[in-house]
């Protein structure tokens, strides 16, 4: 008797146990029945199919990406934003053409395997006497995926009804569940009498097909084409700990400084927005903007939230502790002024100087900031640099260190100063010199961007001397109290924030003599010296995080000069978020 190989297909058994088929005297009808129909060409032909369908099963690829679509607009928006070569050009033609996006959403279907049957749509008109209700059987291909559809229970009526369709889920990408319609079955399971939370449960426990019976809405929600709205996230969110949400699995979490597309904004309460890199195509609940500041609001009001306009005691980074130095002299033999931090900690007349940011109109509470992308073009003046620092973060050396490395390209605001002029210093290269009377007539009048007192003198950095630098085509970096960051935050300084603070090595025995950290040459330190350190840039984060666009740990001085010096290099060549208001027109 004839034996199979191992690696024999479905069409060769079916050969070989035709041939077997003997003619019996009891049993011949059926025999020659069967020979006849395991003979036919056609099934033979089957078997075939089937066989390379399960050998294309075992071996399909896996796609690399998922969402080349988005990949591909993200590339056309770059190229757009900016002047192109022939290259480049060409490359920008190809993705806008209408047959390489087809392409693309064609792969896109194929690779997140979106096979979702389509039914024809229902008339725009019927007639309501010959059938009250209008039942629809949509049937979905889900996956491990969330169906991407919230559900309500009607408070009149007692209905289920669809409340929200998630932007790029399995219901939205159907097109065939909309909201306002009424649910009454899943997989033949009846909804009418089940609790929305059971309702959820059944759905999420659902996997591969899924069956729907619903009656639709009297007018059919439109499907809205994704906006283009960016936010900067101002705070951490985790649905799981989000009481409100209407649907825990449904948001989406995210931290403080991530990017986010907001997709919609149909509901006041809870937007759908998707972060900027992610492959997830499918949206995700967030809390509006107006419903998270009523919620702050109401928490500060009841006393669980404290008010942010509360004055706090900062401990901010001093710069040397020679009572005797101005921070000024000379680095690597450039010749460099500075400001002595500790005057700023002891300034007279903070309330008078404007930067507390009470003249900004920014809300009270931390959400949300409207955000677009942004690339500094040739003929435009180089960004502000801001630098700020926690206790022993020693930003000013630091500062001193990248523009004595370049000069030509790097410079300080030149600060003013009622201080008598000592014989080696010139007018306008140390400090502007200016009597005590225009200095104060320029507090007035609102000209510095932060001032104080140091040993009877004042001291100030004035918002043209920052002027004077870009005017010269060179960027210029301050180091500053964060309080004047809501000053500087405007169009046309468009100023690059960097927060820098030592890293401060983990608690040990109070008491114990250690190393300072960040390179800093000032000898050995305590540990109730650096528990200092660690509040001091606990609480700047805390109060000035939201304003940061980059955080610089300092492990020693030569590193962190190399970190900044980079930072410096790509803002003049990449694209950066910024707000929306610094660039619209």
């Amino acid at each position: 008797m004839p034996v199979l190989t191992a690696g024999a297909g479905l069409h060769e058994t079916l050969a070989l146990l035709t041939s077997q088929l003997r003619p019996d005297a009891n049993h011949k009808e059926d025999m020659v029945f069967l020979k006849d129909v395991f003979s036919e060409r056609s099934l033979a032909c089957l078997m075939k199919i089937h066989e390379r369908l399960r050998q294309y099963e075992r071996q399909s690829p896996t796609p690399v990406l998922q969402c080349v679509s988005s990949l591909a607009e993200d590339v056309t928006d770059e190229l757009q934003s900016r002047p192109t070569n022939t290259e480049e050009g060409e490359l920008l033609y190809l993705l806008t053409s209408p047959h390489v996006k087809a392409l693309l959403s064609v792969h896109d279907t194929v690779a997140q395997k979106s096979f979702d049957p389509v039914l024809p749509p229902l008339p725009d008109e019927y007639d309501d006497e010959l059938e009250e209700e209008s039942v629809k059987i949509v049937r979905l291909v889900k996956n491990k995926e969330p169906l991407g559809a919230t559900i309500r229970r009607d408070e009149v009526t007692g209905a289920v009804i669809v409340a929200r369709i998630m932007r790029g889920g399995a219901a939205d990408r159907s097109g065939l569940v909309h909201v306002g319609d009424e649910l009454r079955e899943v997989n033949g399971v009846s909804v009418v009498h089940k609790r929305p939370d059971e309702i959820s449960q059944l759905l999420s426990q659902s996997q591969g097909s899924i069956t729907l019976k619903i009656i639709p809405a009297i007018k059919e929600e439109d499907r809205l084409r994704e906006s283009k709205v960016y936010v900067r996230a101002l705070f951490d969110y985790i649905p799981l700990e989000d009481k409100a949400t209407p649907c825990q699995e449904a948001g989406l979490p995210f931290k403080r400084g991530d990017i986010l597309q907001v997709v919609t904004q149909d509901d006041p309460t809870w937007w759908q927005a998707k972060r900027v890199g992610d492959s997830n195509l499918r949206a995700g609940l967030v809390p509006s903007k107006h419903f998270q500041e009523r919620r702050l609001a109401y928490r500060m009001k009841v006393g669980t939230l404290p008010n942010p306009k509360s004055p706090k005691t900062p401990s901010y980074d001093q710069a040397c502790d020679k009572d005797d130095c101005d921070c000024e002299g000379y680095f690597n033999g450039q010749y460099i002024a500075g400001l002595r931090r500790s005057f700023r900690l002891s300034r007279k007349d903070r309330q008078g100087s404007s930067i507390d940011g009470s003249d900004t109109g920014e809300s009270d509470f931390l959400t949300y900031e409207e955000v677009t992308r942004y690339q500094q073009r040739p003929n435009e003046r180089p960004r502000l640099v801001v630098l700020i620092g926690s206790l022993g973060a020693r930003i000013n050396e630091l500062k001193q260190r990248v523009i004595a490395e370049n000069p030509h390209r790097y410079a300080v605001a030149v600060p003013h100063t009622t201080r008598p002029k000592k014989p080696h210093e010139k007018e306008g290269v140390e400090y502007h010199f200016v009597t005590k009377h225009q200095f104060d007539t320029d507090v007035i009048n609102n000209k510095f961007i932060e001032h104080g007192e140091y040993k009877e003198n004042q001291y100030g950095t004035s918002i043209e001397a920052i002027r004077s630098v870009q005017a010269k085509n060179k960027m210029c970096i301050v180091d500053v109290q964060p309080e004047a960051l809501r000053r500087l935050r405007t169009a046309e300084f468009k100023p690059y924030v960097v927060f820098v603070k030592p890293r401060v090595p983990e608690s040990r025995r109070r008491r114990t003599a250690t190393t300072s950290p960040g390179g800093a040459e000032q000898g050995r330190i305590t540990e109730e010296e650096l528990q200092e350190m660690r509040q001091s840039a606990i609480q700047m984060d805390q109060q000035y995080g939201h304003l940061v666009d980059r955080v610089l740990i300092k492990e020693d001085s030569a590193s962190a000069c190399t970190e900044l010096r980079s930072i410096l290099e790509r803002l003049e060549r990449e694209c950066f978020w910024v707000p929306l208001n610094w660039v619209r027109t």
